[in-house]
């Protein structure tokens, strides 16, 4: 098949890229290259995403609706898949018009561009921030996600409502696939695991909010792409809602739109996160402990009911599998950088 994903040069984007690749598809990637982090890393990524014939890149911004309107008339996907965005809960405080303009005008252009040239599929990046103030857990897809704590996690809201409407209207089958701290090789360097790590490594004090209280629902990359995988098979159909035993399904009453959780459901402490990462490096952390941040959740923890009831499948990566994976990852590009 032909799919198209947006944010290609990104973490997600990278390791979706390659699996589709490695399956057999055909993926054009849209990338604005932002420096938002050291461009490099995405350079090497994109690097190893040029060696398949099946890859076509396009750098430009999402802002740019011209380009991605053209990208996609051009590629004639049958599954778009959206990551592109500008990420980052405590870069929202400070530079709140970058999300506007990539995550609400960005995503508008691409459900504009998905309109005029209508795909099988349209699967779109969420995130757990949605659920904001929530307090009850595991987070279910049919939880209130209304009062979300930061800029970020706003945006992010806001691309649900805006896609829901564009299914509705042009019966666009939709589906989006809420993230949990997704960690593993290849990761962003302003995640916790690369900042951790890297400053371990380097002899310097790691910074720990909330005392070390906060716990999150990790999700090892592998798993996260396999989950996207096997929804883009899961096309939502207005009225079809799934039917398992202790499963709500999300599905709309009014549209083909579907929220679906991609995440374990086994929330780790960040004080026990931290000891492996220790664990895995041979090496002690010193800690600078300071108090919860603005827009920062105490726990996420999802129920990834639906996710197994569509698709068979719930991420079960240990963070120790993971975290190791992710150090000998970090090792050899360090080394070769």
């Amino acid at each position: 098949m032909k799919y198209f994903v947006t944010g290609s040069a990104g973490f997600i984007g990278f390791h979706l890229s390659m699996r589709l690749l490695a399956d057999g598809h055909e993926v054009m990637g849209f990338d604005g290259m932002t420096d938002y982090y050291d461009p490099a890393l995405k350079q090497s990524r994109l690097a190893l995403l040029r060696t398949s014939n099946g890859f076509t890149a396009v750098e430009a911004m999402l802002e740019d609706k011209e380009a991605l309107e053209g990208a996609i008339a051009s590629s004639a996907p049958d599954i778009v898949v959206h990551l592109a965005a500008q990420a980052g809960v405590r870069y929202s405080i400070e530079h709140p018009q970058t999300y506007i303009e990539s995550n609400l005008s960005g995503t508008f252009n691409l459900l504009e561009a998905v309109r005029a040239h209508p795909v099988k599929h349209l699967l779109i990046a969420s995130t757990s921030s949605v659920y904001g103030g929530n307090e009850d857990t595991p987070f279910k897809e049919t939880d209130r996600a209304d009062f979300p704590i930061s800029l970020y996690a706003a945006t992010k809201k806001a691309g649900e409502a805006m896609s829901h409407s564009y299914a509705h209207l042009w019966n666009i089958p939709t589906t989006c696939f809420r993230f949990f701290t997704v960690y593993g090789p290849w990761g962003r360097p302003d995640m916790a695991l690369f900042k951790f790590v890297d400053a371990i490594v380097s002899d310097k004090a790691i910074e720990i909010y909330g005392n070390g209280e906060m716990a999150r629902d990790f999700t090892y990359i592998d798993d996260l792409i396999e989950g996207i995988v096997r929804l883009a098979s899961a096309v939502p159909k207005k009225g079809s809602p799934v039917l398992a035993a202790g499963v709500t399904d999300s599905l709309s009453s009014v549209a083909p739109w579907r929220a679906v959780n991609i995440a374990g459901g086994k929330p780790v402490q960040l004080m026990p996160f931290i000891r492996t990462i220790e664990a895995c490096l041979g090496k002690a952390a010193k800690m600078t402990m300071l108090p919860m941040q603005q827009g920062d959740m105490v726990e996420t923890f999802a129920d990834p009911g639906l996710l197994k009831a569509l698709t068979g499948f719930v991420p079960s990566v240990d963070v120790e599998t993971g975290v190791r994976a992710f150090v000998e990852w970090y090792e050899g590009y360090r080394n070769a950088a």
